[in-house]
This record gives C-alpha cells, structure tokens and sequence, in this order.
C-alpha cells in the first residue's frame, strides 16, 4: 500500500511492458467541445458585462465558465499528456507531475479569480499536506497570502448597514489599511472611544451571496471530473463545505465558540482567547480585543523575543489534545496565522494567542473515545487494537492506510512505534510520493471515514505542519500528553457509566497509577537528556562492563 510498504510504485493490471491505455478515446473529443462551449461563454459575458460596467468576477456565469474552463483544461492534460507514455516508467512519473504542477498552477489561479469560497477551499487543500501530491500542496499554500481585500467604501457600507453608524461615530480611530486579509473577511485594527484597542473583523460585502452558488458549482465540476476519472472521489470536500461554510459566515458563532473555548481551557494559563464585544458584533462583523504576537511558526521571532520553540509545541499539543480527546470541541483551522505566540504583557513567560473561532468540530462521544483508544493503541503498539479501532472508525479493509495518514508515518514505524522512532527526512519523502501514487486510494478511504475525521485529520496536518517548521515534530512529550487527555476522557467516560462508588473507586485509582506511570516515564525522559542523567547512564555502562 502507499504510506504502508516501501516506496516501489504500484503494479497495475495490464500495464506490463506497454504504454498505459487511453483511458475513455472520445473522451478528448467531449472535453474539447465543453472547453470551446465554456471559452464561448465566458467571453460573451466579460464582453456584456464590460459594457455594462459590473465586475465580472462577481457575476455566476462568468465564475462558473472560469471554474468549468479550467476544469476542462486540468482534464484534458491529464488525458491527453499521460496516454502515450508507459506506465510505471521514470518517465511517465517525471511528465506526471509536471502535469500536478501546471494544473496546481490554474487550479490556483482559479481561485484567486473567484475567490471568497474558491480561496477557502483550495487554502483547504493546500493545508493536507499528506494527502495530495506535494506538487498541489505547496503551490495551494500561497492562498494564505493571496486573499481579497475590500475597499474601505466596502468596509464602510457594511458597518453602517450592519451597526447603523458611521465608523466615526463608533470608534475614536479606525485604520484603513487591514492587519490582514482572509478568504471571508479582513481585520482592522480600531480605538474605543475609552481608548481600548480592538481588532474589527469585517466580512467581504458578496461572499455570503456567492457561496452557496459556489459550491453548487464545485459540486457539478466534481462530479463531472468523478465520471471522467472514476478513482477521483473528492466529493467529501463539497460535503464538508456545505455543511461549514454556513457556520462559518456567522460572526456570532464565531464569537460564542470563542468564549466557549476560553471557558472550557481556563486552566491553562499560556493561552489566550481575545474578549469579544459584543455590541460591536453581528452575522458580518465581529469585534474583539486586539492581540499582538508573532506567527506561531515564526523561528525568528520566537529567538528575538526569547520564547522556547519546544515549550510553544508542548502547549499546542497540550492545547489540542485537550479539546479533542477530553472536551470533544476542536478548533479546525490551527493555520499559523491564527495562532500568534508573544511573551506575556505581566510576566516573562510565553503566550499562546487563538484567534478565528469559525470552524469548530464537536465530536460525538462514541466517536471521541474510538479516537482516544486508536491513538492509545498507536502509541503503545498495539496493533490489534490499532486494527480494531480503525475499523470502527470506518476504515474497514484499509486500517493500515487510515494508521499512516493519521500519524504521517509509514506502515514500517507505526509497527515499530511511532513514540520510539524518530521522524526522518527520507520518511517524509516516502510518504510524500506514496501519497501521491495511492491518491485513489486516500479518496476513497476519506468518503469511508465518520465527516467528523476530515476536520481531524486537517487539524492534525495543520499541526504537523507548525512542528515541522520549529523542527519539534512527533517528540515524546506530545505523545506522552496525548496520552494522558485520552486516559483521563476513557476514565472520565467509565465513571460516567459506573453504577457502584467501589467501580467510580476502582477507575479513579486505575487512572491515576496510569498517570503516574506516564509522570514518571517522563521524569525518566527528562534525566537522560539532561546532563546527569548523561554521566549516571555513562557510570552504569562502565560498571557493566567492569564487571
């Protein structure tokens, strides 16, 4: 399997010592017609448009014969470039993925062309780092820094429709150039007339217009290049953003989860959730305290301003392991631009700053404690468990690949222990172009598993992603964190279920030794990093041999 043997590339029936037939003959025909017919159609209306002075890029017909055009295109080159050349060869791989880099290249400029809705979901795509060729990934990514902006006229007529004021008469200053701008909307950075500073989330005047219609459009694109390529099965991605894109164009909402979150993870001191004023708030503008801070994956930053890279990706881990295997209430979109580190205003200790509340998953409990024994069982080796869990979980047949996703690991490490060995360069490749080849695969696997995994699972890429960059990834103390929140939400669950004091007794007690074990496993950890545990482990050798 791809993430789950070595990295020869998949045999195929019938392509033994021969070009890999054309897929469907008329097919170049049929995609060349709907090409001409979408080019015919989205050139008249530029042309009426243009005489009629409205911004095409607004207009459903013209985005939607952009996105069928380029559709037809994408299509077309994968059929037309791959058909004459062998399959398996060094030289059809080289020429595929020549073709992944040009159809990255105007899938991305087709987001850029429509955006709102567009840029949300290719930045989605961007973010699955191991579940698409790396060829789409990395060129998805600079979606993050493509995203529209509205004029400050826009900015106005938003405010004054939605708050019923001028920007003047509700803020003492109010900067005209946004501190960033994202797919949905744009912040401002603002003054209260009692001199507080706030950041203002505006969202863009026509998104919530568009991406209902938007998504009906990538919905039929899917499900066109679906019949053109049976093994491309992407329509989990239209499912999720049917039912997220509502949610996420709800300002309130957003603003609730935030003080959800900050609610539920008081306890932990390192983390801050910026205060949500809600006279200042609606479906379309969201107002909060402003916060400062560096990207969470700036390197740079963390080194001028003092900060522990290992201490910030203790949190995170601490941070999300929490809400997902205790609490049930994940924030989706760890992007790094929404997770700002800084030193903090009282005090000399480090910060962890959650910004954009928008996308949160609640998982069911049965779910949740499926997830929690899965990556029980991952962590301890158990590969019955990891068998078992993985099928309940909906992977059935393809539990081994549903492992390597899950964790970024190949099949190889998860046997051996993914707390044991460490990540490789070499792996990551690995992983990297198995990926690539078993995509078919990853598909249908993705429309097999609960919806509720597919949030997860871009949570977890996000997240690897940040380790990554500050060179932290897969340490023992996030596996050994991990495995404290799941003992304590099966044990938490247990109680729940007990009907005597002596079987509540018998779990706490269990739950607690557990803990301990791991506690002092970590001091363990802790003293051969160190400098004496260093000499005492070189002390202990010497005597061994000495005698």
């Amino acid at each position: 399997m791809c993430l789950v043997g070595g990295g020869d590339r998949p045999a195929r029936a019938g392509s033994r010592g021969r070009a890999e037939p054309h897929p469907r003959a008329p097919m170049a025909v049929r995609l060349l017609k709907v090409s001409s017919i979408a080019t015919a159609v989205f050139a008249s209306s530029a042309f009426y448009l243009y005489g009629q002075r409205v911004d095409p890029r607004d207009v459903s017909i013209v985005r939607f014969g952009r996105a069928a055009l380029t559709t037809a295109v994408i299509s077309y080159d994968y059929i037309t470039s791959l058909r004459r050349v062998q399959y398996g060869t060094d030289e059809y791989w080289a020429l595929k993925s020549q073709v992944h880099c040009r159809s990255a290249e105007r899938l991305r400029d087709l987001c850029c062309a429509n955006r709102g809705t567009f840029i949300k979901v290719g930045q989605h795509l961007g973010a699955l780092d191991y579940l698409l060729p790396e060829e789409y990934t990395s060129t998805l990514k600079v979606l993050h820094s493509r995203a529209p902006q509205s004029s400050m006229a826009e900015v106005q007529q938003v405010i004054r429709e939605d708050l019923g004021k001028e920007i003047e008469q509700l803020f003492a200053s109010f900067e005209e150039t946004p501190q960033g701008a994202a797919s949905l909307a744009q912040v401002h950075k603002a003054v209260l007339p009692d001199g507080r500073k706030v950041a203002v989330k505006v969202q863009h005047p026509k998104v919530q217009k568009q991406s209902s219609r938007d998504i009906m459009v990538m919905e039929f694109l899917l499900q066109a290049v679906h019949w053109l390529f049976p093994d491309f099965s992407f329509m989990w991605l239209v499912e999720e953003a049917k039912k997220n894109m509502p949610l996420e164009l709800d300002f309130l909402n957003e603003g609730r989860n935030a003080e959800k979150v900050a609610e539920m993870l008081k306890d932990f001191d390192f983390l801050k959730v910026p205060k949500i004023h809600w006279d200042l708030s609606t479906k379309r503008i969201l107002t909060m305290d402003f916060a400062e801070g560096g990207q969470v994956n700036d390197r740079d930053y963390m080194r001028q301003h003092g900060i522990d890279v290992n201490e910030i990706s203790r949190n995170l881990g601490k941070m999300y392991s929490e809400m997902i295997f205790v609490h049930g209430f994940v924030h989706c979109d760890p992007h790094p631009g929404n997770v700002l580190v800084r030193k903090s205003p009282r005090g000399n200790k480090a910060e962890i700053v959650l910004l954009d509340h928008g996308l949160y998953q609640t998982l069911n409990q049965d779910f949740r404690l499926d997830y929690c024994r899965l990556w029980q069982a991952l962590i301890k080796t158990d590969m019955k468990a990891v068998e078992r869990y993985s099928r309940r979980l909906g992977a059935g047949d393809m539990f081994p690949l549903f492992a390597c996703v899950l964790t970024a690991r190949s099949w190889a490490s998860v046997n051996v222990g993914i707390s044991q060995t460490p990540v490789t360069s070499s792996e990551d490749v690995e992983i990297r172009n198995n990926a690539a080849l078993y995509l078919p695969q990853i598909s249908d696997l993705l429309n097999k598993v609960p919806r509720q995994m597919l949030l997860l699972l871009k949570t977890n890429d996000l997240l690897r992603g940040i380790e990554t960059t500050l060179q932290t990834r897969a340490s023992a103390s996030s596996f050994l964190n991990m495995s404290r929140c799941c003992v304590r939400a099966v044990a938490r669950y247990k109680r729940n279920k007990a009907r005597s004091w002596s079987r509540k007794l018998q779990v706490t007690l269990s739950e607690g030794f557990t803990l301990w074990q791991i506690n002092i496993y970590e001091l363990f950890l802790q003293m051969k990093a160190s400098l004496l545990g260093s000499w005492l482990l070189r002390l202990v050798n010497f005597w061994h041999f000495a005698h």
